[in-house]
């Protein structure tokens, strides 16, 4: 699918919700406000000049945006940090931005000359971060919390929020296993926890707590938020951030914050790019000249040779082109702020026929009235996704024959009997998911008493999506046609109230919160099919009328349902004596029906305690900007567990032994079979965490870090097992194991440096690394299964798993040790009792990587700009069952491609099996160069533009540039690719989708 393809009927629902939100809130300004938003008509007769410096080291600031408060009119810095600036008589101020520094806002005061010296934001110890039902100064964390900006953000083809935090912050690991347009990404925040409950974090967006369930297909639900609409992210990391979160906690907070609107000018930016991705590693498998000469070795079947030299890993990729628009207004008055967007992405993917369309809207709006007693803040986010996936994986073009051509000589896909082109595929099958997602929130907070504010917030997350399963019938290969569809609807509705009361006298500062909240989720799916299509042009998803066999039996229905509440009742209070010493104490209660009729409710607790050594007497001459210490404990809890798992469970059969005919010849009629008992002492895993931190700044703020060591304890482990009583109904229930235990401990340090070296050139860098273990304990099994090979004859073989007194993930394996006389493979016999079975499974590594590490450099000259980020880890090991199911000497002597490596072993049978084993263990330690961008901003002042176009930026950036490892797969990030029995599966190439190499230019531009 090439084109740009717009549902005229979605971009009317973007724009109407759109209109009427600006039109509701304008019209309420002007009730409110005697004045426009943003004037147009002033005379502007006086002209103010003056330079923008660097606060610190006096260095000009080339490309600042100067503005007049209240009025559209801006313009920039040259390369002398100056400007001149007509203003309107008396006016007030000049609001003062730069990218990386402190926005300011500068009052006039009847001069016409000004020097304005602006912080850096990256020593600004007033930053305001996002903590959960509030803000703190940055100065004032107590916890374990991480702010990425904007400008921060990863660059280049970024389809969801979390590939922007991807190697930024320490002890935060963003995985990518398949490199599909919309494909979901794994993220843990310190380390895998639980088994069964899940390990994602908590996402909150504007307040809004969000269930990712997905909705259809295999795309990720955070993909409908727009990452340019995104202000900053607030990663939430200690339990003692975490527990205002109670059940929701356990695995970290990610708080999303979109951006907002400013008093002052109206700015309208336009954000566009286009790029380029081509297959990054292909897999080495022969060449055609390659097969001519390796089968007949083999002694198996004849050489199948068409004559044909067929590249098939070229012949189902593609140069993918994707295109991002992007279309923002912000501005307001005093009593009105406000920020829309609209948001238009194709992106096609590196295989034929995967393509994901995505258009956005937002509006977010604050409306002042009464002095600022009743606040009333609109966040509301539209999106519709398009999604196609490929009919088929990249099997098929790694195993296909290659000396089979891959077309006719009149340009048509060629037809075989004995093998399928994946060609021919593309034209007759197909997968596409529509997605309609809405999230928004309106909260009006009222000043009831000095210091008093009580908040209301109503929000709902929303979204529906259709799933469509295309099999064209088709005469050669022979088959019926078929059609799949599924319907998927979730919503997500909050109510909170809560109260916030600040107190403030001399030395002392207390906030105190208490608020109520309560969250209904509701998951539907609905599937039906029709079979025996005839052979026509039409494409069976839009006339679904003709399939010929519409039976009950042939296509019964399916579907699910399921509805989850949680009330939570929570409170905080945060004291600061004297800016130097701070505490932090939180309790929430949280009831949730996911869980028994007698463990409904559970409390987590947490407090942590800051002191901020800078500020004291004794350190007036040190050469610290900023130390603070800190510590704190806190219990948070992990409710992501199968919906109804308190619940027996009851299936339907229609086979032998589960259900009878009710005559000889019959059909067998519909049985129901009692597959799990009920649990109504089930309750959530809980998890402790300990966390000692120290935030440091040095050379006058230039160098600033952290340093934390962490113990997280995760126990109360939800597992599904036999029932103790061996005489029951049902053979297994859900039950939390008292005694087992996930532990994770660990180092995290995050290191930033900036330094302006001389009026053109400014400098960055820094980076993070984390050293993170964990250790099972308490497992009622030998081993749970985290990881099992995949494949004809493998037999969901274990490969890795959870083991007592070893990590999450760790491999057990029988030890590969060669080849006998006949060439068949060898294995540690490790008890020496002469035969090899598995009781002789060894240890053999992690899967998880112990090491994350990541860097990054910038550089500023005059109006160009170059960032480069780079990522990595280490210690962990990856299989390669994609080695194991697809390439040995037995397929190729059949005529079915294999890689150099599956010969490699030239004493080796093509007898020879192929067990799970460490033969198939690798390396799966990697550096990558994630994104490199350079840009250039020009200078709009001297181009004599800055009146209408105050800013233009061109940049060019490349994305997975490459990658150093020894690991010969498509791409050695392979964790959490898919769920083995709702286990995670960590460090498996199950042979995904192939990772791109990017290239994109971009063209920005506000006015």
């Amino acid at each position: 699918m090439n084109k740009f393809y717009v549902p005229k009927r979605n971009l009317q629902l973007v724009f109407a919700s759109l209109v009427c939100c600006s039109c509701f809130f304008i019209q309420g300004n002007a009730h409110a406000e005697t004045k426009p938003a943003v004037k147009s008509n002033a005379r502007f007769d006086q002209t103010i000049t003056g330079t923008v410096k660097d606060a610190t080291t006096g260095e000009p600031l080339i490309g600042a945006t100067i503005g007049v408060k209240g009025y559209s009119k801006t313009t920039s810095t040259d390369t002398k940090g100056a400007f001149s600036l007509s203003v309107p008589d008396k006016t007030p101020a000049l609001l003062v931005s730069f990218i990386g520094y402190v926005t300011q806002e500068v009052l006039i005061r009847d001069r016409t000359n000004i020097d304005i010296l602006l912080q850096s934001s990256a020593t600004d110890l007033t930053q305001v971060v996002v903590v959960g039902y509030g803000t703190q100064n940055k100065k004032d964390i107590t916890g374990a919390v991480k702010t990425l900006k904007s400008e921060s953000f990863n660059k280049g083809i970024i389809n969801n929020p979390q590939e922007l935090l991807q190697g930024k912050i320490a002890g935060v690991n963003v995985t990518s296993a398949s490199g599909e347009p919309g494909a979901k990404l794994g993220i843990t925040i310190r380390g895998a926890g639980g088994v069964r409950g899940g390990n994602s974090p908590l996402f909150v967006i504007d307040g809004l707590p969000l269930d990712n369930s997905s909705t259809g297909g295999a795309g990720d639900p955070l993909n409908t938020i727009n990452p340019q609409d995104i202000e900053s992210m607030d990663v939430l990391k200690d339990a003692s951030a975490t527990a205002i979160y109670g059940t929701r906690g356990a695995n970290g907070v990610i708080i999303i914050t979109t951006k907002k609107g400013k008093a002052g000018a109206s700015t309208l930016s336009l954000n566009s790019s286009l790029g380029f991705s081509k297959m990054a590693r292909p897999l080495d498998v022969l060449t055609a000249a390659e097969f001519r000469a390796e089968v007949p070795k083999l002694g198996g079947s004849a050489l199948d040779d068409k004559g044909g030299d067929t590249d098939w890993q070229k012949v189902v990729t593609r140069t993918a082109i994707t295109q991002n628009y992007n279309l923002a207004m912000s501005g307001g008055a005093d009593k009105l702020t406000y920020y829309a967007s609209f948001g238009a992405q194709s992106q096609q993917g590196i295989i034929k026929r995967s393509q994901i369309d995505r258009y956005t809207g937002r509006f977010n709006a604050t409306q002042r009235f009464l002095d600022d007693i009743l606040i009333i803040d609109v966040n509301l986010g539209i999106a519709n996704t398009k999604n196609e996936r490929p009919p088929l994986g990249i099997g098929e073009a790694v195993s296909n024959n290659p000396t089979y051509p891959a077309f006719n000589a009149d340009g048509s896909a060629a037809k075989y009997e004995n093998m399928s082109n994946p060609i021919l595929n593309f034209d007759l099958d197909r997968e596409l998911t529509v997605t309609n997602r809405i999230t928004g929130s309106i909260s009006p907070s009222i000043r009831l008493y000095k210091g008093l504010v009580y908040k209301f917030t109503l929000g709902i997350d929303n979204s529906t999506a259709t799933r469509d399963n295309v099999n064209k019938p088709n005469a050669v290969p022979l088959r019926d046609g078929k059609l799949e569809t599924t319907n998927y609807v979730n919503r997500n509705t909050l109510i909170e109230n809560y109260l916030t009361y600040t107190y403030t006298q001399k030395a002392h500062n207390l906030t105190v919160l208490a608020g109520h909240s309560f969250q209904k989720f509701f998951i539907q799916s609905r599937s039906s099919s029709i079979n025996k299509f005839p052979i026509t042009p039409l494409d069976p998803i839009y006339v679904p009328g003709s399939g010929q066999e519409l039976t009950l039996a042939g296509n019964r229905p399916g579907g699910s349902a399921y509805e989850n509440k949680l009330q939570s009742f929570f409170g905080r209070i945060n004291y600061q004596y004297d800016e130097r010493y701070l505490l932090t104490v939180s309790m929430r209660a949280d009831g949730s029906t996911k869980f028994g009729a007698n463990n409904k409710y559970g409390y987590f607790p947490s407090f942590s305690l800051g002191w901020r050594i800078s500020e004291e007497e004794f350190m007036k001459n040190s050469p610290f900007s900023n130390l603070k210490l800190r510590g704190g404990y806190g219990e948070t809890g992990n409710q992501e567990i199968e919906p109804k798992s308190t619940q027996p469970l009851f299936i339907t059969e229609l086979s032998a032994g589960q259900s009878y005919p009710l005559y000889p010849t019959g059909p067998y009629s519909a049985g129901t079979v009692f597959r799990r008992l009920a649990n109504p002492d089930l309750q959530w895993e809980k998890s402790k965490q300990t966390n000692l931190g120290l935030d440091f700044g040095l050379l006058n703020g230039d160098l600033t870090g952290s340093i934390d060591v962490f113990k997280k304890v995760s126990s109360n482990i939800l597992l599904i097992v036999p029932p103790t009583d061996p005489v029951q109904p049902a053979p297994t229930l859900w039950a939390n194991i008292p005694n087992m235990t996930v532990t994770n401990k660990g180092i995290e340090v995050d290191l930033g440096y900036t330094k302006t070296i001389s009026k053109n050139i400014k400098l960055g860098l820094g980076g993070s690394f984390s050293y993170i273990t964990n250790k099972v304990a308490g497992s009622p099994y030998s081993i749970i299964p985290s990881g099992s090979a995949q494949g004809a004859g493998l037999t969901s073989a274990t490969v890795n798993g959870y083991i007592n007194g070893e990590a999450v993930g760790t491999y057990f394996l029988k030890e590969f040790t060669g080849f006998d006389a006949n060439g068949i493979s060898t294995f540690l016999d490790k008890d020496k009792d002469g035969t090899v079975t598995d009781k002789d499974r060894v240890i053999a590594g992690v899967a998880i990587p112990n090491v994350l590490y990541s860097f990054y450099l910038n550089v500023a000259w005059k109006g160009f700009d170059l960032v480069a980020n780079f990522n990595g880890v280490s210690g962990n090991k990856i299989y390669d069952n994609t080695a194991n199911a697809n390439f040995y000497k037995l397929r190729l002597s059949k005529n079915v491609n294999v890689t150099k490596e599956a010969i490699a072993f030239t004493q080796e049978s093509i007898n020879n099996s192929a067990p799970v084993s460490t033969r198939y263990l690798k390396d799966g330690a990697f550096l990558r160069l994630n994104n490199l961008a350079v840009g250039y901003n020009f200078n709009t002042t001297a181009l004599g533009i800055s009146k209408w176009v105050p800013t233009i930026r061109l940049s060019a950036t490349g994305q997975n540039l490459f990658v150093i490892t020894k690991y010969d797969g498509y791409d050695p990030e392979v964790n959490l690719d898919r769920n083995i029995d709702n286990f995670t599966s960590y460090g498996m190439d199950y042979l995904s989708y192939p990772k791109a190499r990017s290239f994109i230019i971009s063209l920005n531009a506000s006015f």
